[in-house]
């Protein structure tokens, strides 16, 4: 079974959106993009109203570093802080190479982080974060199914 991903993108260069946006369709992703943490934040259903929230399920997150009014780092903390989104992979991407900042993304949950310009090469490795969280995803369905079944099967 071939399932498409969707990735929400976030950045405020258009070229730079253009080009990820036009690498993840290379690589048969389904891509959301957007130009600013905030709007990504309402497009997820946390923050203002609920009517532009995406009714598709978004399974990565890819955005810029540098980006005014909130940082690509600060939405990760955002996105890991919600109990909706927290398992829901986020790769940050930056033209700048700061060794500090890079291990700060990590270590704070982000799955990986791509120097600027992204090539296809960094898009390939993404899939095999999305595979894993979507295993983990599916391990607890599959329990709770178990569990549900036999619940049932006893009554």
């Amino acid at each position: 079974m071939d399932t498409q991903f969707h990735v929400l993108a976030v950045d405020d260069s258009i070229i730079d959106r253009k080009l990820i946006e036009r690498l993840l369709k290379t690589s048969s992703f389904h891509v959301t993009t957007v130009d600013s943490p905030n709007k990504a934040l309402e497009l997820l259903g946390l923050k203002g109203n609920l009517e532009n929230a995406l009714k598709t399920k978004v399974n990565m997150i890819i955005t810029d570093y540098s980006m005014p009014g909130m940082t690509g780092y600060e939405l990760l903390k955002k996105i890991k802080e919600s109990e909706n989104f927290k398992d829901i992979p986020v790769v940050i991407m930056s033209s700048e190479n700061i060794p500090s900042r890079i291990n700060m993304c990590l270590e704070d949950g982000a799955e990986d982080f791509f120097l600027k310009p992204v090539k296809l090469s960094d898009v390939h490795k993404l899939k095999p974060h999305l595979l894993r969280c979507k295993s983990k995803n599916f391990g607890r369905t599959s329990l709770l199914n178990w569990y549900s079944n036999f619940y049932q099967s006893c009554t």
